[in-house]
């Protein structure tokens, strides 16, 4: 069903539909509880703007747009409750907690916080233009497609190194392209990084352009120390220098670690009847089936809150 109801009291109210929110609305919905989905102009979240996804159990190859369309339509036949509308404004800290957007005012017992996150972009020309043909955030997700290829990773912390060590075991040649000259990724890492001869460090270098025709062929580089410029010649370019998450409404709402949300595996904010699921969540890792998980604990969560507090 579309749109909410704004005189509807409801179990839960999820804000975001991506993954985590998605599942948290199925599995609301399926514990008999009145659910609303603000999923935002499009569902999906950064799914549906991921090429191919391969690393999703039971579809071996399947497209990020046609994943988000399964989910969505899941959502849908479980009778959840959607808007497509965004968070504006948060209230969670009374028994009742609303949700302000642009157009109205969307109150619940319980809320889950699913807005997701953004990966950290260069913001260099060329990045944009070639995303999804040649530029990729995840060595994980689209590894495969640059098998016996020359790719470079930008970034040295924990995620950058352990992208090149991954991609050695596809990729022909990796170039880990740092701006710092030293890296910020765990001692281990690094150790197990230098043991693959396909990879190679380049240190005090600033990315400043991506080129191609069809496809990305170059990354520009720039010595920061002395301004030399430097061009690779290559097939990809993994991005890996964080990731942002969308919690600048929480501000003064939750406290954070780094713009994430600290919360346990029962996805358990500091407010009563509060959860946090899905890539804003502080974790390891970041994957569409881990913030599918999030969305389930933070669903069955909710439940228990609400079998606790009654009257409230």
């Amino acid at each position: 069903m579309e749109s909410g109801d704004t005189d509807l009291l409801y179990d839960v109210l999820i804000s975001g539909g991506g993954p985590a929110g998605m599942t948290a609305a199925i599995y609301a919905a399926r514990s008999g509880l009145s659910t609303l989905l603000l999923t935002g102009p499009a569902q999906g979240g950064q799914v549906a703007y991921t090429n191919v996804v391969e690393n999703y159990p039971g579809f071996p190859v399947i497209y990020g747009t046609d994943l988000a369309r399964k989910l969505s339509e899941h959502v849908q036949s479980a009778g959840v409750q959607t808007a497509a509308e965004s968070a504006g404004k948060l209230e969670l800290s009374g028994a009742v907690k609303t949700i302000r957007t642009a157009e109205h005012d969307f109150s619940a017992k319980t809320v889950i916080l699913a807005q997701g996150s953004e990966r950290r972009k260069l913001n260099i020309p060329g990045e944009q233009e070639f995303t999804g043909r040649g530029v990729s955030y995840c060595a994980t997700c689209d590894g495969n497609f640059f098998r016996n290829r020359t790719v470079a990773v930008v970034g040295g912390g924990n995620t950058a190194v352990g992208d090149a060590i991954e991609l050695s075991e596809l990729c022909k040649r990796v170039i880990l392209v740092n701006r710092s000259d030293q890296l910020r990724a765990m001692e281990y890492l690094v150790e197990r990084a230098k043991e693959h001869e396909n990879v190679e460090f380049l240190y005090g270098y600033e990315s400043v352009e991506i080129q191609g025709s069809q496809k990305v062929e170059h990354l520009v580089l720039k010595k920061r120390s002395s301004g030399e410029q430097k061009i690779l010649d290559l097939d990809g370019v993994f991005v890996a220098i964080g990731i942002l998450p969308n919690t600048q409404l929480l501000k003064g709402v939750l406290p954070l670690k780094d713009g994430f949300v600290e919360a346990p595996e029962t996805c358990e904010t500091p407010l009563p009847g509060v959860f946090a699921a899905g890539d804003l969540r502080k974790k390891e890792l970041y994957q569409i089936v881990t913030a599918i998980s999030d969305g389930a604990n933070a669903a069955h969560s909710a439940l228990l809150y609400l079998q606790n507090h009654p009257h409230e």
